[in-house]
């Protein structure tokens, strides 16, 4: 009973070493209110939210990794863990087959490709598809390239057999006008799940434009790859901590050493691909197909698909 009590004590902020009300507040105004979230902060970032000194900061986050079950879990705790993963179906049995019943939750999938490969209309489809099973469900979709397109929702929403009306109204859009808004927007995802929004998906559509712009020449390229790593452990956690699929496009450039295959590689280096849990190479086929690659996946091989982008649906080719 005492072992219980403490346990529930624990999981309160303001009983943390060195957070008094004041200290609590400015730590709720950063983001930082739950053990989570000031558990797997690092010193620097907790001193600067609360204006406390190191020591503290260092307190203050073993004593919410104290609080937490942050050690290890056995394999069967993790088994029971993945029976919790959901996947958002595609329409295509293809693509939903390649992926082993469809896009999964509490990860990250990156589809790059070039323009009119299919990327933005996979993301349309996700954002209707993940309500046909739950009419509560809500899709997070944030727009950097202004793609975003309301008419194109209504026409795979009637595909599903969905009222158009209601799935817009369940889509919350918002338009990113740089980096620093995009990571800002992807922050504001936890307010929205803290206000009773059921996310079931949030896509970033496109990941890696706005630093590709910003960050120009090789000078900034560690900037960049920092600022990127840094928007996607946010997302990796917001999948992670709320069971929700994060769905990201990304850009591609021609190799310019590739003399053989396919010259075509993702923006972003190594920081993206190895961030991204699964990676989708989209490219056009013959007759307006196209063609989806799965190239990394921690638990399925490599394969491929062919499907078709109609005009309420994707359709296995």
């Amino acid at each position: 009973m005492a072992k219980s009590e403490k346990k529930e004590k624990e999981i309160n902020v303001m009983d943390l070493p060195g957070v008094g009300a004041a200290t609590a507040e400015k730590l709720a105004s950063a983001g930082f209110d739950d053990l989570l979230s000031i558990a797997v902060a690092s010193i620097g970032t907790l001193t600067d939210a609360a204006g406390v000194s190191e020591a503290v900061a260092r307190k203050i986050i073993q004593a919410a990794r104290d609080g937490l079950d942050m050690g290890f879990q056995s394999g069967t705790d993790m088994l029971n863990k993945r029976n919790k993963v959901i996947k958002i179906k595609s329409g295509s049995e293809n693509i939903d087959n390649m992926l082993s019943g469809g896009f999964e939750s509490g990860a990250i999938t990156e589809c790059f490709g070039q323009y009119g490969s299919g990327k933005t209309q996979i993301g349309h489809v996700l954002a209707v598809s993940c309500q046909k099973d739950d009419s509560e469900a809500i899709a997070v979709y944030i727009d950097t390239e202004n793609t975003f397109r309301p008419e194109r929702i209504t026409q795979f929403a009637e595909g599903f057999g969905l009222d158009p009306e209601k799935v817009l109204g369940n889509i919350k859009v918002a338009r990113a006008f740089n980096s620093d808004h995009q990571m800002l927007l992807a922050e504001k995802v936890e307010d929205l799940i803290k206000e009773g929004n059921k996310v079931k998906i949030v896509i970033v559509d496109s990941l890696t434009a706005h630093f590709r712009a910003e960050f120009v020449g090789r000078g900034t390229l560690a900037d960049r790859q920092q600022k990127l790593n840094k928007h996607m452990h946010v997302l990796a956690l917001l999948a992670d901590k709320h069971n929700l699929c994060v769905y990201v496009t990304n850009q591609v450039m021609a190799k310019p050493d590739a003399f053989f295959g396919d010259p075509t590689e993702a923006i972003g280096g190594h920081i993206v691909g190895h961030n991204s849990t699964f990676r989708i190479y989209l490219r056009r086929g013959k007759k307006n197909t196209r063609v989806a690659k799965l190239v990394d996946s921690p638990n399925l091989p490599d394969a491929e698909c062919i499907f078709n982008v109609t005009e309420n649906r994707l359709e296995d080719a």
